[in-house]
């Protein structure tokens, strides 16, 4: 694509622009290198440096490239829910295609009569070989990395709420049976188990220390997405294994009920958790939600508790959200729940999520902020891979 190397120095200086995840990068810095060199000698000295910067602009982009195919590229949380309308090939390609390893598939949400999570769950296990070849239903730690090395997408399952079980906590063995890896104590909303982050700040419940004690026991993850501060911070202090908050921002950058104080954070990271940060332009605090974006809150998080402790989930859905580039074509949300959306908390702006595909731009805009090569790889997945070898079963 660049053997042929533009005259134009405003050309070069834009080529980072127009190269695509699928070039060869190593090829082609290589012919821009040898091309420019000839071509360095014979323009202006204020051209020349436009030059020089362009190629180091391809540097950086190979190198975060590089690093993001190098990496177990982790997605702890989509935004669709599975149901027998939504074709599983045309909502999970999207994440195949971006070169992701690992992601948690949505099966149900508070908002939903708790029998949905069941017929979710069954469903995916059910249509998830015929319709989506290319992924694998796991169970283990070990069937990532088996389904890694065949070139599948590893899939598990999440829950937004403890509605789902009904009042009985012996569901949580049968969820995890199911192919359920993690599982969120509220959504926006209280509920048996204790506070949502829309609700009084209340603190969890006798109902919901009995869960979070059968989901250490079990080896599903305790997720405090969604969750009221009180019982967030209760829930920490209760498990005996890292918790995490899979798909959030930080308050302390955008003041918003859905995303998380730096107390929240804080704890997160003592239990040995990660935090996720959505691309959801709303918790960004931007009109759109670019990789910049995202970049600026993981940073924050790292600079809070450490590298350590911080990952992405941009709880993306292929069918709803336009990617960043389009903000046309934003969803609105029609008929908001105000019960689980309130007014005033922006939820009838347009709302975008930043496209799956856009990862690897993430990981170039961490880089130009200073992160290295192996905290790139854990923040794109090796946090939570850790966390998952910690706690599943």
């Amino acid at each position: 694509m660049l053997n042929s190397i533009p005259s134009d120095p405003m050309t070069s200086l834009r080529l980072f622009q127009i190269l695509s995840p699928g070039d060869d990068l190593g090829e082609q810095r290589s012919s821009v290198a040898g091309a420019n060199a000839y071509r360095l000698m014979l323009l202006p000295a204020t051209i020349r440096e436009a030059a020089e910067v362009a190629d180091v602009i391809l540097v950086e982009m190979n190198d975060a490239l590089a690093t993001y195919q190098s990496a177990l590229v982790w997605d702890d949380h989509c935004g669709f829910t599975v149901t027998i309308e939504r074709s599983l090939d045309d909502l999970l390609r999207p994440w195949h295609d971006a070169g992701v390893n690992y992601l948690s598939v949505n099966i149900y949400y508070d908002r939903q009569p708790w029998t949905d999570a069941m017929e979710s769950a069954t469903g995916l296990r059910g249509r998830l070989a015929e319709e989506a070849p290319y992924c694998q239903l796991v169970s283990r730690v070990d069937d990532i990395t088996l389904a890694n090395q065949q070139g599948q997408l590893a899939v598990a399952m999440d829950i937004e709420g403890m509605n789902a079980l009904n009042g009985r906590v012996e569901l949580v063995q049968t969820y995890y049976d199911l192919g359920v890896r993690h599982m969120m104590i509220a959504y926006n909303r209280n509920n048996l188990a204790g506070a949502g982050c829309h609700d009084q700040n209340l603190g969890l419940t006798d109902f919901g220390c009995k869960v979070i004690d059968e989901m250490n026991r079990v080896g599903m993850v305790v997720d405090c997405s969604h969750t009221g501060i009180r019982t967030s911070l209760e829930a920490m202090a209760r498990s005996a294994y890292p918790v995490v908050v899979s798909h959030t921002s930080p308050r302390a950058l955008v003041d918003h009920e859905r995303n998380i104080t730096d107390e929240q954070i804080k704890s997160c990271a003592q239990t040995g958790g990660v935090v996720g940060i959505s691309g959801v332009n709303l918790f960004l605090g931007a009109d759109a939600a670019t990789p910049e974006a995202v970049a600026r809150h993981i940073a924050y998080v790292a600079e809070l508790v450490g590298v350590e402790h911080v990952g992405i989930s941009l709880d993306f859905d292929p069918e709803e959200h336009a990617s960043y580039e389009s903000h046309v074509e934003s969803t609105v949300m029609e008929d908001v729940d105000n019960e689980f959306w309130p007014q005033g908390s922006g939820y009838d702006r347009p709302a975008q999520t930043l496209h799956i595909r856009h990862l690897p731009d993430i990981a170039r805009s961490l880089m130009e902020l200073g992160f290295t090569a192996d905290e790139l790889r854990a923040i794109l997945g090796g946090n939570f891979f850790r966390v998952a070898k910690e706690v599943w079963r």
